[in-house]
């Protein structure tokens, strides 16, 4: 997700004008994204705990090593990734990486739930430290925040069990799509989907995509029936599809894979301890575990990177 004035959270979707028919470019790897038929969710699995590393402590800029935390914001309706559990407490993939990291550093994660839109100008305006929340990192985004990358997800999509529309994952020309508000997905509607559409002179998705502020709502959208196909991050959509009881099912392959990004301040003292840190995870295998916890293991990366924008 982001703001409509930014680049959206994954690369766009590659779609493409052939013969007058909007096509779907598949992903480029199968270990791009986590699979429906991988490891199930456990959210309950122990992680070995991370004890804080002193030479990576020692990258921490003073002002930050006394107050002892980290502001994290994170958008806590994005599961597996970030969401509140039953208790109202925001639990995830992100949210275990973020407290590894700042554990790592010395430090104690302070996850926020924040609209996912003030996330960036959040940090800019120094209200929180981290942005964890399934950002993509992109060369746009790159010029106003730095990212260190930690994933790899691509876009999906799903329908009712059964697709009992005939939808083709080819041609989503006039059926009614289900998105959340400012994700990579909504604007690929907008600036790629019906603009292809229109040209080959089918009718255009409706109302540019039937989108909602909560990708809980999306997924009931497509369950209720109000709307016949959702698209999400991938491993949301394969979340949805365990979650919803055999109610969903995948339609078409997974698209255009990108890296996630955690989003710190341009030029942050702050961005070569976090780089290291979660290079530190995934060498002690800490990062393995928590993956393998949210079953979002395929997405793994082996070497973060900053400001590793693919487009």
């Amino acid at each position: 997700m982001t703001a409509r004035t930014l680049r959206p959270r994954l690369v766009a979707a590659g779609a493409a004008l052939a013969a007058g028919t909007l096509l779907l470019t598949a992903c480029g790897s199968s270990g791009s994204s986590s699979s429906a038929s991988g490891s199930a969710v456990n959210p309950s699995a122990s992680v070995k705990a991370v004890t804080a590393d002193p030479s990576l402590a020692a990258l921490v800029p003073a002002d930050l090593k006394s107050g002892g935390k980290l502001i994290v914001g994170s958008d806590a309706s994005y599961a597996p990734n970030e969401f509140q559990d039953d208790k109202g407490t925001i639990v995830g993939m992100d949210v275990d990486l973020a407290n590894a990291v700042a554990a790592k550093l010395g430090l104690k994660a302070d996850v926020q739930n924040a609209g996912f839109t003030a996330i960036i100008p959040g940090i800019g305006a120094n209200k929180y430290q981290l942005g964890m929340s399934s950002f993509t990192d992109t060369k746009e985004r790159e010029q106003s925040v730095d990212m260190v990358t930690y994933f790899t997800a691509g876009t999906g999509m799903a329908v009712k069990k059964g697709n009992p529309d005939k939808i083709s994952p080819d041609d989503l020309c006039g059926k009614k799509v289900a998105v959340q508000t400012g994700t990579t997905q909504a604007d690929q509607i907008v600036d790629v989907i019906n603009p292809a559409c229109v040209a080959a002179g089918k009718p255009p998705v409706p109302n540019d995509g039937d989108k909602f502020d909560l990708q809980t709502d999306v997924t009931n959208a497509v369950v209720s029936g109000r709307d016949q196909v959702m698209m999400a991050d991938s491993p949301v959509i394969d979340y949805a599809l365990k979650q919803t009881g055999g109610q969903l099912e995948k339609l078409g392959p997974t698209t255009d894979s990108a890296p996630y990004g955690i989003a710190l301040a341009k030029g942050s003292a702050l961005t070569p301890a976090v780089q290291a840190a979660v290079q530190s995870l995934i060498d002690d295998g800490t990062y393995k575990q928590i993956l393998q916890k949210w079953g979002v293991e395929a997405g793994a990366i082996d070497k973060a990177q900053l400001n590793g924008a693919t487009s």
